[in-house]
């Protein structure tokens, strides 16, 4: 009996801390509904979008609701016993529904539904509200006066009616479930997503998996009342700990794809502007002043201020640069061994620094034309990453002038 109880102990203390913490699983839910809310409400007729909030708003729902604290006073508020049960599978069996109208509207994505797509989402409306009005009749024709806050689909496993409607919500759950960690994993198989989706589909197929779990273990317990045996346990400790374990995981799963891109959208934009920050000081120097500071200014604003105040420099500068010392640092940045793009790169930050060292005077080498900026200006990056070697682009710059024999027996 001990060596029992030892067994039963890990189960027990995630039963445990279940009723303590079941709020942790419906916080992640939230937090991943409240990352969601805003794309949802700027792309409303996105069925995908509608799907997911509608999914994530039933789960969070089913946490708050099959909570020990919240079904005892569910029970009080209607003064019917148990009357949490077919409100809590409900939600559940709504859940479910959303689960196969997301796989139905993932799989078309942004298109134009179908016709076929569309009946195929009333379909899966019609059979789980039915599943869900069936629910209520049941609970309606069944005996259940003694309050279960916990245990109450092995209590009341053998009772009429009530025994119905727990195997209903389970198979339906089940079946939903069933279908929709298929799909998952066969994406997931597909390959040719991006790593954050990718691993939001993992965590999504583990969740869904874990669904599979829980209806397991309850379709265990319930099954073995049947026979006259007693696994409550697997109902009573492990279903609540795998539900929980695969909310967070679901929740996961949606968070880290908008997430992740967000971050990396985030980093892109920091690390854009880090790197133009050589040729920002080179075009300080040139204007005088720089970029006015803004407190509130978002990441985006700030790369594109920095970016409109170099152009704005480099245009006047870029028109008196000497387009042969140009010719020549490129060649001389070839001899090198860099490639021609790189090379390209180095020699406008030469032409750029002597322009700069040559001052307002400047006649842009014969004086008699102007050169094209058009390429100058739109790889600011790339010349602003020239200028971070500057050893490299002087080096570039004694080969450019030297005489062209030189240059030649050097190369």
């Amino acid at each position: 009996m001990e060596s029992a109880d030892a067994a039963m102990g890990p189960a027990s203390f995630l039963s445990e801390f279940y009723t303590s913490f079941w709020w942790v699983p419906a916080a992640v839910l939230a937090a991943a509904l409240a990352i969601k809310v805003p794309t949802i409400i700027r792309l409303w007729k996105d069925p995908l979008l509608r799907a997911v909030g509608g999914l994530l708003l039933l789960a969070c729902a089913v946490f708050v609701f099959v909570a020990p604290s919240t079904i005892v006073w569910v029970n009080r508020v209607t003064g019917v016993p148990n009357i949490s049960a077919p409100w809590v599978y409900s939600l559940l069996t709504a859940f479910c529904g959303s689960c196969l109208v997301l796989i139905i509207a993932w799989r078309d994505g942004l298109s134009e539904r179908s016709a076929p797509t569309r009946r195929a989402t009333r379909w899966v409306v019609f059979a789980y509200g039915s599943v869900i009005v069936a629910l209520w009749v049941l609970f309606a024709l069944a005996d259940v006066p003694v309050e279960r806050t916990r245990d109450l689909d092995t209590y009341y496993a053998n009772t009429p009616f009530m025994r119905e409607e727990i195997l209903l919500y389970l198979v339906a759950h089940t079946t939903a479930v069933l279908i929709t960690s298929k799909l998952i994993w066969n994406w997931i198989r597909t390959g040719g997503f991006d790593a954050w989706l990718r691993w939001g589909l993992r965590f999504l197929g583990v969740g869904y998996a874990l669904n599979l779990a829980f209806d397991a273990a309850k379709l265990t317990a319930v099954t073995a009342r049947w026979t006259g045996n007693d696994l409550d346990w697997l109902s009573l400790d492990v279903a609540p700990a795998l539900a929980c374990l695969s909310a967070v995981s679901i929740a996961v799963g949606f968070i880290l794809p908008h997430a992740g891109q967000y971050l990396r959208e985030r980093w892109r934009i920091r690390l854009a502007h880090r790197r133009l920050r050589p040729l920002y000081r080179l075009t300080r120097t040139v204007n005088g002043s720089g970029v006015p500071f803004v407190l509130r200014a978002s990441p985006e604003l700030r790369l594109t201020r920095r970016e409109t105040f170099i152009r704005d420099v480099l245009l006047p500068l870029a028109r008196r640069t000497d387009e042969r010392l140009g010719e020549r640092s490129y060649v001389a940045a070839l001899g090198l061994g860099f490639p021609p793009a790189r090379a390209k790169a180095l020699a406008s930050a030469v032409v750029i620094l002597d322009a700069v060292d040559a001052g307002p005077r400047a006649d842009g080498g014969d004086g008699t034309h102007d050169p094209d900026t058009t390429d100058l200006l739109r790889e600011i990056g790339a010349l602003s990453r020239a200028l971070r070697h500057p050893e490299v682009l002087r080096e570039i710059r004694a080969r450019a002038a030297a005489p062209e024999d030189t240059v030649a027996v050097t190369e």
